[in-house]
């Protein structure tokens, strides 16, 4: 199996421009990067806080863990054989190979790989 690393906490929000105001003013946590109205990340420290409407929120109202790896087809089909299951993918989207799956008890994870350009 590849490895794993806890990169990014996904939030879901319905208001983004109140979200990144709340996490930039309120916590002080710096805007690293936003995608148009849909999709932000915040400096938080060793995670990044990501905050994503549904358009990229693989499970909206539910926290979810992002976990990189440099396997998500292979992290997708573990789940799988564990008794998981996978809610959509694996795919690539705009940036990243995705897989987004529940975990034996229903958790939300989302497994993730940067593509290369």
């Amino acid at each position: 199996m590849s490895n794993h690393d806890v990169r990014m906490i996904m939030l879901s929000t319905d208001d983004l421009d109140a979200s990144i105001a709340f996490y930039t003013e309120t916590l002080g946590m710096p805007l690293k990067f936003r995608d148009g109205a849909h999709f932000a990340a915040l400096d938080g420290g060793s995670v990044t806080i990501a905050l994503a409407t549904s358009v990229d929120h693989p499970m909206p109202g539910k926290v979810v863990p992002g976990i990189r790896t440099d396997d998500v087809d292979g992290a997708a089909a573990a789940i799988e054989a564990a008794g998981g299951a996978i809610a959509k993918g694996p795919y690539d989207d705009a940036h990243e190979r995705r897989a987004v799956a529940y975990d034996s008890q229903g958790n939300g994870l989302v497994f993730y790989s940067p593509l290369t350009r």
